[in-house]
């Protein structure tokens, strides 16, 4: 996103197996550098269609809210989605984007 909150770009970072993924901090912000994005939002799939973050997810999150802050880029929020629905781990867990 840019500094009034449109996007600049989008861009698939990764795709995982059935149930994994190693995806790092590195590749999750390369777009949004070079795009010169202030803030991104991340989104990641749960096949299973259960979209409760798990605590993998809420340690990835922090990791990257830490990377952000690094690189000046904030991220507004980390979306968990399966097929049906959606889940916002902002909404679940705001403490972990401070």
């Amino acid at each position: 996103m840019d500094s009034k909150g449109f996007p600049t770009n989008y861009s698939l970072a990764h795709i995982g197996t059935l149930n994994n993924t190693l995806i790092s901090n590195r590749e999750i912000f390369k777009v949004a550098v070079k795009s010169n994005a202030s803030s991104i939002i991340v989104a990641h799939n749960h096949p299973s269609g259960d979209v409760t973050p798990s605590e993998q997810d809420i340690e990835n999150t922090k990791e990257i809210v830490k990377a952000g802050e690094l690189l000046g880029i904030n991220l507004l929020d980390n979306i968990i989605v399966s097929d049906i629905k959606g889940k916002s781990i902002r909404s679940l867990y705001p403490q972990v984007f401070k």
